[in-house]
């Protein structure tokens, strides 16, 4: 049996933490605001709706009746978003580039709100609200998910910066032993993560937030050779805990009893797809008139669209300790129903429906018209992203960052002052000492495959 801790404790925290890792590109903190109305007000929107609608059509016996902090439960586990098929056609196709950002940094921060959504509604249960009014109890809930949330934010935005401090000091060098400096990373990646759950917040909101920050100045403070080997050993590691809850979740199909009502089951799928509606366009419309780049129509449709259901609603489902043993047989053979409907109609319906709305570049339509590969396992080798590598001096700093004009707010801010309080610029020395580590590591790893079982004059010219 898959038991829910050690999702919790052991595959879900190096999935989060390489989610907030990865967001390094400029336009996600650009685009902050949007999505961060997007992945908290619109989660809770489509979480309201859905568990709404579960309550009031089982009071009206049309479907299996379920009260109303379970109602809620479910609602907040269904509204974790897993758009991974959409964001590969995304990035095979070249969309734009604000379309794939808004996509993209919504699903990881959706997926920390959803879970803490839903152990607000878990502590709901818990405790005995038989005496305590529907207002009470709304706002005991809105208080504890304000507390989990900038409780648990404040505390991995802290994580993180601190150690930003530990590799931006002096007198404390770790560029030169980049074994004991990767060791750190990987302390200082979990560690927000237990500081959290130790004193009740959440754990993955901690964990988010700290990988947010981690990546944005941490990471410039590592050597080149830790920076290139954090981002294949997170993305390698991430990748297996997302196979591993996704072949459980294909095994569970046949594996375990279920209890299947069709009312319910369609139900379900119809307050999802409205939920996600209600969430996306009204919030969409109220966006563009703050924004500079518009959200389309065509932009709209297709965030509606990509609200694709993945591991995340599944092991939650598991995690609901639901009575009778039955509710908890509905909720999660629901779960995993519309899970499989949204990857298979809506993920395999996103590239025709992008074709057809013509929403693609079009000099990426005419490179692309012949082969489009959406493999997510044929580049795991090439994960050096060159934008996230830290190469420029102080000087180039001052040009690049700096001396723009079109920085502003926050942007602005972070370039003035934050960025060069927390990241240390590199020298010339670092720079020539850094290039030297990589080609020593380089030559070394070239002469072991030489050197191999299978290394033959026709696979080492193959290898050139």
């Amino acid at each position: 049996m898959f038991r829910p801790n050690m999702f919790f404790l052991l595959l879900l925290p190096p999935i989060i933490f390489e989610s907030g890792y990865s967001l390094h590109k400029g336009n996600f903190f650009q685009n902050i605001g949007s999505i961060t109305l997007f992945s908290v007000f619109g989660t809770a929107i489509s979480a309201f709706i859905v568990g709404g609608g579960i309550y009031f059509l089982g009071q009206a016996d049309v479907i299996y009746k379920l009260n109303m902090t379970d109602s809620f439960a479910f609602g907040s586990l269904i509204s974790a978003v897993d758009p991974v098929a959409t964001i590969a056609i995304f990035n095979a196709l070249n969309v734009d580039p604000v379309l794939n950002m808004l996509v993209f940094g919504e699903s990881i921060l959706n997926d920390a709100v959803s879970i803490v959504l839903t152990n607000t509604a878990e502590g709901l249960t818990r405790e005995n609200m038989s005496d305590v009014s529907g207002w009470q109890t709304f706002l005991q809930a809105l208080g504890y998910f304000l507390k989990m949330f900038f409780g648990s934010a404040a505390l991995g935005t802290l994580t993180g910066l601190i150690s930003a401090l530990v590799y931006v000091l002096k007198h404390i060098d770790l560029r030169k032993t980049p074994s004991l400096e990767f060791g750190m990373m990987i302390i200082f990646a979990y560690l927000p993560y237990g500081l959290a759950e130790g004193i009740s917040l959440s754990g993955i909101m901690a964990i988010l937030f700290s990988g947010i920050v981690m990546s944005h100045y941490t990471h410039h403070n590592l050597s080149p050779v830790t920076q290139i080997l954090m981002q294949q050993t997170l993305r390698t590691v991430a990748f297996m805990c997302e196979t591993c809850v996704f072949a459980f979740l294909g095994l569970s199909i046949f594996s375990f009893p279920h209890k299947f009502e069709m009312s319910f089951v369609i139900w379900c799928i119809v307050l999802v797809l409205f939920g996600r509606a209600v969430n996306i366009f009204p919030l969409s419309y109220l966006l563009n008139f703050f924004r500079d780049h518009k959200i389309t129509p065509k932009m709209m449709f297709i965030m509606w669209f990509s609200g694709l259901r993945g591991a995340i609603p599944y092991a939650l489902s598991l995690h609901l300790g639901l009575e009778p043993i039955e509710k908890r047989q509905l909720i999660g053979t629901t779960t995993i129903i519309i899970v499989l409907f949204t990857i298979l109609l809506l993920g395999g319906g996103t590239m025709p429906l992008i074709r057809l709305i013509d929403i693609e570049d079009s000099k990426a339509r005419k490179r692309n018209k012949k082969d489009i590969n959406l493999s997510k396992t044929e580049k795991m080798g090439n994960t050096i992203e060159s934008e996230h590598l830290s190469e420029l001096t102080e000087e180039e700093y001052e040009a690049q960052y700096i001396k723009r004009q079109d920085l502003k707010g926050f942007m602005w801010f972070d370039a003035k002052y934050l960025n060069p309080f927390f990241t240390r610029r590199l020298t010339q020395e670092d720079l020539h000492h850094g290039r030297i580590q990589m080609k020593t590591l380089t030559n070394k790893w070239y002469e072991e495959v030489r050197q191999g079982p299978s290394g033959s004059e026709d696979d080492e010219q193959e290898l050139l």
